[in-house]
């Protein structure tokens, strides 16, 4: 069986993030067959061109689905036979309601296990882990989300550094029990897990990091960071 990949990113990579490269090596192919779930987005128009343009189809097979408007009928043989599932950014409550009214929670389930690479920022990140912290319901709020996919055990706080509610909320939300213990992941830095291990963390700024956060002995909330790896900018 192949390894089960996930990549999970803080936020603020753009389509030039050398991040990206590191998504598509994970596959081995040459031309990826990469597939962009803009569910979290309520499939905007707007992300979808923008996915096509960033991903042309001379150095990629790119396809997206749909769910507001389906027209894939035979959901689970067309997210199998992909390399790459790509999922945006957007609301994670939303779209974790969506993917389970289609049965797409099972199928990703399916596809991880089966070795096709997940990856996304933010909501798209978010959506792997047991729990997260998320601003769905709201803007400028980080509540607790105790509902994800649960492929990896633990939580997610993605913009961990750029958005002011996050590391109060999630520091407090871990400290009072209401999500468990997880990683805090900073705008451009993302975790690459194999299985539900971390394998690797990957930034594109150096100043940017991830921590596992969990409470300490003392009725604190202790910060470790992980040591991460400079990508180096794409050609």
């Amino acid at each position: 069986m192949s390894a089960a990949h996930i990549v999970a990113m803080g936020g603020g990579q753009w389509s030039d993030d050398p991040v990206y490269r590191f998504i598509f090596g994970l596959t081995g192919a040459a031309r990826p067959k990469v597939l962009y779930v803009p569910t979290a987005v309520g499939d905007a128009d707007r992300a979808v061109a923008t996915f096509y343009r960033s991903f042309p189809s001379h150095s990629f097979e790119p396809s997206d689905l749909a769910l507001f408007h389906r027209t894939v009928e035979d959901l689970r043989s067309f997210v199998l036979t992909q390399d790459v599932v790509f999922v945006s950014g957007g609301n994670t409550l939303n779209l974790l309601a969506i993917w389970r009214a289609h049965g797409l929670d099972e199928i990703l389930r399916e596809a991880w296990d089966a070795g096709v690479v997940l990856a996304g920022g933010s909501a798209g990140a978010n959506c792997w882990f047991e729990a997260s912290t998320t601003d769905s319901y709201l803007l400028g709020r980080a509540d607790p989300l105790p509902d994800g996919l649960g492929l990896v055990p633990g939580s997610f706080c993605p913009h961990f550094d750029s958005e002011a509610s996050r590391r109060p909320e999630y520091r407090r939300l871990i400290g009072e029990g209401v999500l468990p213990p997880g990683l805090a992941c900073d705008d451009l830095a993302a975790v690459h897990l194999v299985g539900t291990e971390v394998a690797e963390v990957l930034v594109s700024d150096p100043a940017a990091g991830v921590r596992r956060v969990e409470p300490g002995k003392h009725g604190d909330v202790v910060e470790t960071p992980l040591e991460t790896r400079l990508l180096a900018a794409s050609a």
